[in-house]
């Protein structure tokens, strides 16, 4: 009744057509994860999947320059990129909505408009002042088209609901218009209407070319947003599974494969 439909219409995503690879990343190697290695096309939603502490959200953080890469390689359509704070993925086309929003992605004691406008300061501004009009109309704008239920563009974002607050973080990159997005735990904290209308925004953001990566603990969730699902452990990656042949149970052996693997070794000695 909140969703205003039936849960099992909840993900309407059907076979895709990727385009060309727009994120690769090449043995990357951080204090969190070893040897990395995946792809993102256009237009595709890929997901990581894993148990807490597999090292999803490590992996992320650096792809968007927040954390240091050792050694591997990340590349932008093609363009090798140089990933020393999070300014440089920006600029190469990388929009990140981190795990924890209020206290990674949200300035919550300023406007919705401000918020939305956060990471396109650098295209707003006019010398060293800021277009106030373009910037109203870009967060009415966006406000709109995502629908975020707030009484104006100056509300502050701590008094909106959950649901709500990450639209804003969504309508951030969306005005950024980036060639790559990582959403991390993109529902977590929403209620289900709220996580119905993330998911349509994620499904367009995919049929618009964008190479979509999600990060996500619930199961369902993986399975009905993602082209391909990339599974990982313990800071590696242990396999990887196409639409046609995820399910949960498939997800979960390959989340615990290194376990599995140590447990039959040991029953076998």
């Amino acid at each position: 009744m909140m969703v205003g439909r039936d849960l099992s219409t909840l993900f309407s995503r059907g076979p895709s057509t990727p385009g060309r690879v727009v994120l690769e990343v090449d043995a990357v190697t951080t204090d969190d994860v070893r040897e990395v290695s995946l792809r993102v096309r256009a237009g595709e939603v890929v997901a990581l999947a894993g148990l807490v502490g597999a090292g999803r959200s490590e992996l992320a953080g650096a792809l968007a320059g927040d954390l240091p890469i050792r050694s591997g390689t990340v590349r932008v359509d093609g363009s090798q990129l140089r990933l020393r704070q999070p300014r440089d993925a920006v600029r190469a086309g990388v929009g990140y909505a981190p795990e924890e929003r209020k206290a990674q992605a949200l300035l919550l004691h300023r406007g919705v408009r401000d918020n939305i406008s956060l990471a396109m300061l650098d295209r707003l501004r006019r010398l060293r002042f800021v277009r106030a009009g373009e910037e109203r109309r870009l967060a009415e704008r966006y406000v709109e088209s995502l629908r975020v239920r707030t009484p104006s563009i100056e509300q502050e974002v701590r008094k909106l609901s959950g649901g709500n607050q990450q639209k804003v973080v969504l309508a951030r990159w969306l005005a950024r218009k980036p060639k790559v997005l990582i959403l991390d735990e993109p529902t977590r904290g929403v209620d289900v209407g709220a996580k119905a209308e993330i998911y349509r925004i994620i499904e367009e953001l995919a049929e618009a070319g964008v190479a979509v990566l999600v990060i996500s603990s619930e199961l369902p969730e993986v399975l009905g947003l993602a082209d391909r699902i990339v599974v990982m452990q313990h800071g590696r990656v242990t396999g990887e599974l196409e639409r046609e042949e995820a399910s949960e149970e498939a997800v979960l052996a390959l989340a615990m494969a290194e376990d599995l693997t140590s447990h039959t070794s040991r029953g076998n000695q």
